[in-house]
């Protein structure tokens, strides 16, 4: 092929200088290869080279093409098409090729257009984000990222020094969507966007809404990953009825802040393969059924401890890659252990590399700052009424799902979602279009992503962390709920908190507080929540908020624990609530594992380990959780001794009883009614000497007479420990 100068290849000087200066917002319009009468038109944009030319699939030269100006354009044209070329360029001696970005048609389909337009894409993140891959059989990374308000997008890196005029993306209107393929990209490679506002400001470079790994903190940029490949081993684990979400099963998770679990020498961050080879055999070994991590979506802040996370399709860098992520996940499963995952779609930072006015209008957030703007957390909020917005959040709550097969999703703060009023003064807020004060957008956007996680993953759980009596949390939609499966008990955790941080010498005036719990029990699907907000900003441990001398402190402790496992409700401890952590929790180090060489501490460990394993032995203490069919009260009169009991029965009725002291006196034959006779195994008491207790009880049970008590033909005369629970169940 022959160059021709006859056919029109130079640009006007307007449209050069644009292209030079960065302000040229469709350069795939005139870079490239284009047909042109008699020929094709080759134009490229190259700062820093001397020379460029035109070579054919063999690296012969087809056309040498000229400089226009200084900037680094170089246009020329030959006769007749040339659909598969690269440019050679030479600055000096120095020669080399690349792909031309520009030859590559649009990434995203007709359908992917027409499903973002109506807000229903929810495989989202396998368009947007950058994605390695092949096209034409040239390697590279298909980017594409939404900014409808932006004059110009580029990708930018050290691949092309940071120079936003190089790779500017190609605009689909139809969606607001910027898309590029580059050549030669692959995974490893830092990038941002550099974006033109709608009034030609350039804002600050941008991270990828849809990255999936970032560079660790301090450091801001996306890095090229692509989704997670894994070589998943869990499938016999999912294969089994794994139904997370159902009521009848027993539900006992153990919550865990990656980053201050354990760690290792010198302080060091266990990273994702090194909890995945000490956490999974732990909890394995304590008897817990789930793992709930503390949000892993990246976040600048550490100390947010992940609650204000930027990059939500990142599993966040300071403790490894994505695939390390999936590693541990996969480890569980083979440990038969449930994974849950703290999600955060309530909030997000204004850094300036986030998803705050991201081409220059307030896109993800909402513009009015009376819904938009979290005075609590300095933080932006979503905009839920905006069709794209909704998208890309219930997309990542999916994504989670199917890309690191987790098993459910705890939604932190949902009562700030649910009412435009939270935490706001008169005159901050403005009422919905009824006149209220609900989200009404917020709650559409919570019940569509229970549905589509019901439809996509039936077996999922989602939990709801919200702290109001906002009615029907956890009932289907279909029936006007908000469709969760649980609702963590906020009530009954402060409720039970405050009593057993009195003096037992006053406990008798506040009995209510630990019976109050069962008047609204039924009203949701209640987990029992002793997480991480409780040991934490002054609040002491759960150990420490105990009262009494140092053996009264633990024997409260036991003694809470066993009225927790066994009243309804499913189970949430946070680390090193199950050895008596003494510490108030702190995210820059270890839990203080070294307590267990005390004989107080390990026999907390160990009571809590006996507590779990009681508790997935005996269907009545999970069976009818969400059924008052399962519970009865025994005896709630006996204030002045401060002994509550009650009973839990299975779905075939089969009663437990328990019996719970919270006074450091021992009681003797005293008379608990049974609806039946026989021998009662005392399955449980907290004072056992194993557990640190001083060892009163009932020498492993007692035999029912057939003395009625408490409006039961039967009873039990037993010894009731001080400062405990005891379990008896009936012998078949």
């Amino acid at each position: 092929m022959e160059k021709t100068s006859s056919i029109s290849h130079r640009l006007d000087e307007a449209q050069a200088d644009a292209l030079a200066a960065g302000q040229h917002d469709n350069p795939f319009s005139i870079l490239g290869a284009h047909a042109a009468q008699g020929g094709t038109v080759f134009r490229v944009f190259r700062p820093g080279a001397e020379r460029a030319s035109v070579i054919d699939r063999e690296g012969e030269v087809v056309a040498e093409l000229s400089p226009q100006g200084e900037a680094g354009l170089f246009t020329g044209a030959i006769a007749g098409p040339l659909q598969v070329y690269q440019f050679r360029f030479a600055h000096g001696p120095i020669t080399w090729e690349e792909e031309d970005p520009y030859r590559f048609g649009s990434l995203l389909s007709d359908l992917d257009a027409y499903l973002m337009a109506e807000g229903r894409h929810y495989r989202l993140y396998e368009k947007l984000g950058a994605h390695p891959g092949e096209i034409d059989g040239v390697q590279g990374t298909s980017f594409a990222v939404w900014a409808p308000s932006a004059r110009r997008v580029s990708v930018v890196g050290n691949f092309n020094s940071w120079d936003g005029r190089r790779h500017v993306m190609r605009r689909r209107h139809e969606t607001g969507v910027f898309e590029i393929f580059i050549p030669g990209i692959g995974r490893g490679e830092t990038y941002k966007y550099e974006i033109i506002g709608p009034q030609g400001e350039m804002l600050p470079l941008k991270a990828d809404p849809m990255g999936f790994l970032q560079e660790t903190a301090p450091s801001t940029a996306s890095v090229v990953s692509g989704l997670v490949e894994h070589d998943w081993q869990d499938q016999a684990f999912r294969a089994k009825d794994r139904d997370w979400q159902a009521r009848d099963k027993p539900v006992s998770i153990y919550e865990v802040h990656p980053g201050s679990w354990r760690r290792g020498d010198g302080n060091a961050i266990l990273d994702y393969d090194g909890l995945a080879a000490e956490l999974v055999p732990y909890v394995q070994e304590m008897g817990f059924t789930h793992v709930e991590f503390m949000p892993v979506s990246e976040h600048p802040f550490y100390g947010s401890w992940g609650y204000q996370p930027i990059g939500l399709y990142a599993p966040t860098s300071r403790y490894g890659s994505p695939e390390g992520f999936a590693r541990l996940v996969d480890a569980l499963h083979a440990a038969g252990i449930g994974v849950l995952l703290d999600w955060v779609p309530g909030h997000f930072p204004s850094d300036v590399h986030g998803l705050g006015q991201f081409d220059g209008t307030a896109l993800y957030e909402h513009a009015d700052p009376r819904k938009g703007f979290h005075k609590d957390w300095n933080t932006l909020i979503y905009n839920y009424g905006r069709v794209e917005v909704k998208n890309f959040l219930v997309a990542n709550g999916l994504y989670w799902l199917d890309r690191f097969h987790i098993d459910g999703l705890r939604v932190d703060a949902v009562a700030s979602m649910l009412y435009l009023d939270y935490s706001r003064n008169y005159g901050e807020w403005e009422p919905n279009i009824h006149g209220g004060r609900e989200n009404l957008e917020a709650i559409a956007f919570l019940q569509e992503t229970n549905e589509r996680v019901g439809e996509y993953y039936p077996a999922a759980s989602t939990q709801a962390e919200e702290s109001t009596a906002f009615p029907d949390v956890s009932r289907p939609t279909y029936a006007g709920g908000l469709g969760f499966h649980f609702k963590w008990n906020m009530g009954w955790m402060h409720d039970t908190l405050d009593f057993m941080e009195k003096d037992p010498i006053h406990r008798r005036y506040h009995m209510h507080q630990m019976t109050f719990g069962m008047v609204y029990a039924y009203s949701e699907n209640f987990i029992l929540p002793l997480s991480h907000d409780e040991v934490v900003y002054g609040k002491g441990s759960l150990l420490n908020k105990m009262p009494g001398d140092h053996w009264q402190k633990f024997a409260n402790l036991r003694a809470y624990f066993g009225f927790m496992w066994a009243h309804p409700g499913k189970k949430l401890l946070f680390m090193g609530g199950e050895f008596g952590q003494s510490a108030e929790w702190n995210h820059d180090q270890s839990l203080d594992w070294h307590l267990l060489q005390h004989h107080e501490h390990a026999g907390v460990q160990q009571l809590v380990k006996d507590l779990n394993a009681l508790y997935r032995q005996v269907p009545a203490l999970y069976e009818l959780d969400c059924d008052p069919a399962g519970f009865e009260w025994v005896d709630t009169t006996d204030t002045d001794n401060s002994i509550l009991s009650f009973i839990r029965k299975d779905k075939n009725g089969g009663p437990v009883l328990v019996v719970c002291n919270f006074t450091p006196n021992v009681h003797y034959n005293y008379q608990v009614g049974v609806p039946r006779g026989g021998f009662w195994n005392e399955r449980m008491n907290t004072d056992a000497h194993m557990y640190g207790g001083s060892n009163a009880g009932n020498s492993g049970g007692r035999r029912a007479e057939e003395v009625s008590a408490n409006g039961r033909p039967f009873s039990l005369s037993l010894t009731i420990p001080p400062l405990s629970t005891v379990i008896l169940v009936p012998e078949s």
